[in-house]
């Protein structure tokens, strides 16, 4: 059976050159790591009972990435600062800071784009691992465990880009003419 062509490329062939530019971007994560972490009970330290503690929990999260020496690798560093204050009386509770790296290998992904891409959706693979290590330190602190919520990677760039904007126009405001 032959089939014949009017000189258009069939949808086949056109979704086949959609697959191999989407293909293109790649990401591996090369490796991961606890690059600093620390936690602080002060429920032990001052002996408070565990039937005055009432937590209020406030977390933080900032982002650092870099490009690496070797061609296509960057670093991308997530770190969390979980703070627990006694509702009743704003005693502190605990503290625990977790600064997580890992190490990425990025191919395909256009240069304006890589910034975000580091700040979003790196981070986003890593946070699973973050979650667990929130959760297990702060269980093995002698508190229930304490799951993160999901982190809206893509709200916290944007509201970096606005921060960065607005001390931009501060800087240029407030120089002399």
């Amino acid at each position: 059976m032959s089939e014949e062509t009017n000189g258009t490329a069939a949808p086949e062939a056109q979704n086949g050159e959609q697959t191999q530019q989407q293909q293109a971007m790649k990401m591996k994560i090369l490796a991961q790591y606890v690059r600093d972490m620390s936690f602080e009970n002060m429920v032990a330290q001052k002996g408070l009972q565990s039937s005055d503690v009432q937590p209020e929990m406030q977390v933080q999260v900032s982002l650092d990435a870099k490009r690496r020496q070797v061609e296509n690798q960057y670093e991308v560093i997530c770190k969390f600062k979980v703070t627990s204050k006694n509702k009743g009386n704003e005693t502190p509770l605990y503290l625990l800071e977790l600064d997580y790296g890992g190490i990425f290998h990025i191919e395909g992904v256009p240069a304006d784009q890589i910034h975000p891409f580091l700040l979003i959706e790196c981070p986003r693979q890593l946070f699973p691992f973050v979650r667990r290590i929130v959760s297990d330190v702060t269980r093995d602190g002698g508190f229930p465990p304490f799951n993160l919520d999901m982190v809206d990677f893509v709200q916290l760039y944007r509201a970096e880009l606005a921060r960065r904007a607005e001390a931009q126009q501060a800087d240029t405001t407030q120089q002399p003419n």
